[in-house]
């Protein structure tokens, strides 16, 4: 996708001539350049393209001008706007009236004309007409002349962006269902409500028989078939097999590689399109689904045949392949459209990629100690939480990349054949524990670095309430060898492990890490690198989906000016009912 949404900025000015006006075009039109300059200097879209930002053609000081604007925005394929004044100006005859796209005034805190009143002016219209808007206002006056963003709005300015383009990313695109549910997981049961009404998205389906009919009539590129298989089996290090003798299929590795191969290579086409496809004579096949998002079934109706996905989803969900570096795809394990949805999330906030794991168990000090011997330190000492996906992430999850010193996750566009390497050689691809997968494949097994603030979230819907959002920031820590590889063994050596300490805050559920683990509302988890709880707390706003579960510090909480109208103590209960009363930002 090359044909992003852009970031419109409208620059709001009083509209009295014979002087007022006049008086204030330049400094008005310059505060829009200013935030252009910003945002195209420090966003990028996940191609690594810099973002692209479209002016008014004039400043807006009435309605005729605001329409306009409007018809401008929308042949330049604007997705969020940004007004921005350094005066008073009309209130509701200057506001942008789209209700299902994000927006945000920046009123300049100056004392020479009184862009504060046009904020409150503004938003008070806003939330009267039922259009929530977000409202930026530097804490220190500034001199009218005075060119500089301060650092707090410029924050506000780039969280509001980065979830605004989020938003207007996802609408239009579709998340690709590649089979149906996976063992009753509730999260596979794709509710077409919630991506419609909330996400702007479309569902897409396939039977997993298709991977079969497109390996059987070799609907793919035959040459990259063949690049993409000798990467593998030079980059990619076979581990030991872990099956017992009499379960071992060695005599059947090489065309589990083979077959893992050209599963990735389909998926990726049937979720992107692949116009080589129509070269070759399948021309529906090229078209791909217009795929943001995928999961994968597989169990068990796939696996209990047919070689696992854990090889595809690992690779897709990584930002390199034979090709080199690119941006990461989002694939869901098991068709959990829910955590595929909270991969995304995070993805459009970061450009980078994300993590599935499964939340799969608390180790508390005690039971650490009683079955290793070890007692658990420092972050860890409080307990840890296992989040070992059975059988894939992305190979960015070895957080093996390094910047300044530090295990990261970069962007793609930032990764060097040092990083690349680094991964590959900390992790190894073992035969798939044929007792949960019949019919072979392998298992993705690394161990994540230590000490590297990631993200946690996930979506659930829940009856008669809608979808929540559960987010839990925090550090990845690592044990000794011999005490990681005891816990291992209790669960599947061959699955990749990140052990995982939220950051606690004494309230709520982060009273303890026994607690967060006892409050987390499903099975699986999205992770992403860094603390980035607040921006997903103002993506989810817009949104309208409300945050049952956070560790965000109060102060960098960002939501529209009107929830404030819905209570000032009870934030999270204040959230509730603001996007109850609202509904979904497409419903």
């Amino acid at each position: 996708m090359t044909n992003y949404p852009k970031i419109g900025i409208r620059p709001i000015i009083d509209g009295r001539r014979r002087g007022v006006r006049e008086s204030l075009e330049d400094q008005t039109m310059n505060m829009a350049r200013r935030v252009a300059a910003l945002y195209e200097a420090e966003l990028r879209y996940p191609d690594g393209t810099p973002v692209q930002v479209v002016i008014a053609d004039s400043t807006i000081g009435g309605v005729a001008e605001a329409q306009a604007t409007a018809t401008k925005f929308r042949l330049e394929g604007v997705g969020l706007t940004l007004s921005v004044t350094p005066c008073w100006c009309y209130g509701t005859e200057t506001i942008d009236m789209d209700r299902t796209m994000p927006h945000a005034i920046w009123g300049f805190n100056g004392s020479e004309r009184p862009g504060a009143v046009y904020l409150a002016a503004a938003l008070a219209g806003h939330a009267q007409l039922g259009i929530p808007a977000f409202g930026i206002y530097g804490e220190h006056v500034q001199d009218a002349d005075d060119e500089t963003i301060p650092d707090e709005v410029r924050s506000r300015l780039l969280d509001y962006a980065t979830a605004g383009l989020a938003v207007a990313q996802m609408r239009g695109r579709s998340y690709l269902a590649m089979g149906g549910v996976s063992m009753g997981i509730a999260g596979s049961v794709v509710k077409d409500d919630f991506w419609s009404k909330y996400l702007g998205m479309r569902n897409e389906y396939i039977d997993m028989s298709e991977f079969d009919r497109r390996v059987r009539e070799n609907i793919f590129d035959p040459e990259e078939f063949d690049k993409a298989y000798a990467w593998i089996r030079e980059n990619f290090t076979q581990g030991e097999d872990f099956n017992p003798d009499a379960l071992k299929m060695s005599d059947k590795h090489e065309d589990w590689w083979i077959y893992c191969t050209k599963m990735t290579l389909i998926a990726r086409d049937l979720m992107v399109g692949n116009p080589r496809l129509a070269e070759l004579g399948f021309g529906e096949e090229a078209g791909g689904h217009g795929a943001i998002a995928a999961g994968f079934q597989g169990q068990r109706q796939w696996t209990d045949g047919m070689p696992n996905g854990d090889v595809m989803e690992t690779i897709l969900n990584t930002q390199f392949d034979w090709n080199g570096p690119r941006p990461a795809y989002v694939m869901a394990t098991e068709n959990d459209a829910l955590n595929g949805a909270s991969m995304l999330f995070n993805h459009l906030l970061t450009n980078q990629a994300q993590l599935f794991s499964d939340v799969r168990t608390f180790w508390s000090p005690e039971a650490v100690e009683r079955v290793t011997g070890y007692k658990l330190e420092g972050r860890a000492s409080g307990g840890i939480i296992d989040l070992r996906n059975s059988g894939s992430t992305t190979l960015d999850g070895t957080f093996a990349a390094t910047q300044d010193g530090e295990h990261v996750i970069k962007n793609w566009w930032d990764l060097t054949e040092a990083d690349t390497q680094a991964m590959l050689d900390s992790t190894t691809f073992h035969p798939a524990n044929v007792e949960y997968f019949r019919g072979g494949g392998f298992s993705t097994h690394f161990r994540s670095a230590g000490e590297v603030p990631v993200t946690m979230c996930r979506i659930n819907l829940v009856d008669g309430l809608g979808p929540v959002l559960q987010i839990a920031e925090g550090w990845t820590v690592e044990l000794p060898d011999e005490v990681a590889t005891t816990i291992e063994v209790r669960t599947d050596r061959a699955w990749p492990t990140t052990w995982f300490v939220p950051n606690l805050t004494g309230e709520g559920a982060f009273t303890s890490v026994y607690e967060v683990m006892n409050q987390w509302g499903a099975n699986h988890g999205a992770i992403a690198y860094g603390h980035i709880g607040a921006k997903l707390i103002t993506l989810a706003s817009m949104l309208r989906i409300p945050v049952n579960m956070h560790n965000v510090p109060d102060e960098q909480v960002f939501r529209p000016k009107a929830w404030s109208a819905f209570g000032t103590r009870d934030l999270e209960g204040a959230d509730f009912r603001a996007c109850d009363a609202y509904g979904p930002l497409y419903g």
